[in-house]
């Protein structure tokens, strides 16, 4: 290849500034559609709190999450679509220089969309929902009306829950098996339509009418590789291993979903694709460096589940710090703050109870001093307290569960012991087996160059008796000469 052909630097630059504006912007516009649906969540809230019905008000938590969910599962489906196609188009503009470079290249782009696409609304609901509502009297409203949306009284795990196995189980059924198997059937029929359309109207008669074998496999799919295909499995993976401590059906959901899967890409590989070409792999490549991350991050991830979205951290604070008997008696008490109603806005007063004509205070659930105390809605000691053993916990978790998987991958190497001592002794005999080999080239080649110098010496040897021999005679037959002319001369 000329120097002229090669793209330098500056030729690539602009596909990097495009491939970074490009991904920016539709991790934005994953985050864009999350906003949305908040917003969905909290209008559609606010609604329903006024219908007449009471039916209606008495479920508006259940029908508002259960119909984002579903709109998150559309919207994530949709831009799955849309993502693969841009990251191919992103990976063509940047121009790799080798086709393994192009597809790792191809699979990083594919996944970080698909990644953000698919986790971002779970992150939200496990992390983000309800850690920015403010306090009564001071609430943070959207839209100048709208108070940001808060968790159960029981907290978020549950919701997370829902939302973890509507979007796995959506997923799953919808992208996974029913587009896996009725996209290439319409496509199939598509191309098939095509060729009919196409196809002349005087035929050959000497072509026979049945359709050959060569004709019906190219009316099939063509084989675009196994990247959509491990795409899937990882994700999938994220799903069992990210968020499996506030849903721990997930691993059972996924097996089964797998025990499905592999036949219908049995029949799909067998009858809707065309045969694919062979190419020899040494293991996994780029998918096992994003498996191994993905591993480690839900360690993270589950700890910071179990320390800041349940409340298992102050439960066992109450429990042998703060409980006087050493039971879990009175913990909803120590877990609510106290309020004046006086001190909220004109109009946002709570209505009086039947039991008590004037409500003075009113409980929520925070860690925050009670409005007689001098620094009054503050947080307390026990709000800190709780929060640096959530921290606490989070990095004993981590490090024990690393300390444990280093531990057992130690234990259980990826080679048996008495297979890798069979391959060392196959290399050993390997290696004196080639020593052997090239030991006997070795005397073979100097038995050559031996029998070469004796052939050189003996050849130079009959060279000189030649040479004297022929010297003598020259010597005998001047003397011969000699005296013939002599005689001649007499006569």
């Amino acid at each position: 290849q000329d120097e002229k052909e090669k793209l330098t630097w500056s030729d690539r630059v602009p596909g990097y500034a495009a491939n970074f504006g490009l991904i920016l912007f539709m991790i934005m516009l994953t985050f864009s559609a999350v906003f949305g649906v908040i917003v969905y969540r909290i209008t559609t809230a606010a609604a329903l709190s006024f219908s007449t019905n009471e039916t209606t008000r008495s479920n508006v938590r259940v029908t508002v999450t259960a119909t984002a969910v579903i709109i998150n599962l559309v919207v994530i489906l949709i831009l799955d679509e849309i993502y693969g196609a841009v990251a191919k188009w992103l990976t063509e503009i940047e121009v790799p220089k080798t086709e393994k470079t192009f597809e790792e290249r191809l699979i990083l782009k594919a996944f970080l969309l698909k990644f953000v696409n698919s986790y971002a609304p779970i992150f939200y609901v496990a992390f983000f929902k309800g850690r920015f509502v403010g306090r009564p009297g001071h609430y943070v409203y959207v839209f100048d009306g709208y108070r940001m949306e808060e968790c159960a009284p029981g907290g978020c795990l549950m919701e997370l829950c829902i939302q973890l196995s509507i979007i796995m189980l959506g997923k799953q059924l919808i992208q996974n098996n029913l587009f896996e198997i009725g996209i290439p059937k319409l496509k199939k029929l598509f191309r098939k339509l095509k060729d009919e359309r196409t196809e002349p109207k005087e035929m050959n008669t000497n072509q026979s009418k049945d359709p050959q074998q060569w004709d019906l496999d190219y009316i099939l799919e063509p084989f675009t590789g196994l990247t959509p295909e491990y795409m899937e499995m990882i994700i999938q993976f994220g799903f069992v291993t990210l968020f499996v401590a506030s849903f721990p059906l997930a691993p059972l959901f996924a097996l089964l979903n797998n025990i499905i899967e592999v036949r219908l890409d049995a029949k799909k590989f067998v009858t809707e694709l065309r045969r694919p070409d062979t190419v020899r792999a040494k293991d996994i490549g780029i998918w096992y460096n994003i498996l191994n991350g993905i591993g480690k991050l839900s360690v993270i991830i589950n700890a910071f589940v179990i320390a800041v979205t349940s409340d298992f951290i102050p439960r066992l604070m109450y429990q042998y710090a703060y409980s006087q008997n050493g039971t879990m008696h009175g913990f909803i008490n120590h877990t609510l703050s106290y309020f004046n109603v006086s001190h909220l806005k004109a109009g946002t007063q709570p209505e009086n109870s039947p039991f008590a004509r004037d409500v003075l205070f009113c409980r929520f659930k925070d860690y925050r001093e009670p409005p007689w105390s001098p620094n009054q809605y503050e947080y307390t000691k026990q709000y800190w307290a709780v929060l640096s053993a959530r921290l606490a916990f989070v990095i004993l978790f981590q490090n024990l569960v690393m300390f444990l998987s280093v531990l057992v991958d130690w234990m259980i190497p990826d080679i048996p012991k008495d297979i890798s001592e069979q391959i060392k002794k196959e290399k050993s005999v390997l290696v004196d087996f080639f020593l052997k080999e090239e030991h006997e080239k070795l005397k073979l080649i100097e038995s050559f160059i031996a029998r070469d110098k004796q052939k050189h010496k003996s050849g130079t040897k009959g060279e000189r008796i030649r040479a004297a021999s022929f010297c003598q005679f020259n010597r005998s037959q001047k003397g011969s000469f000699a005296s013939f002319s002599s005689q001649h001369t007499e006569v």
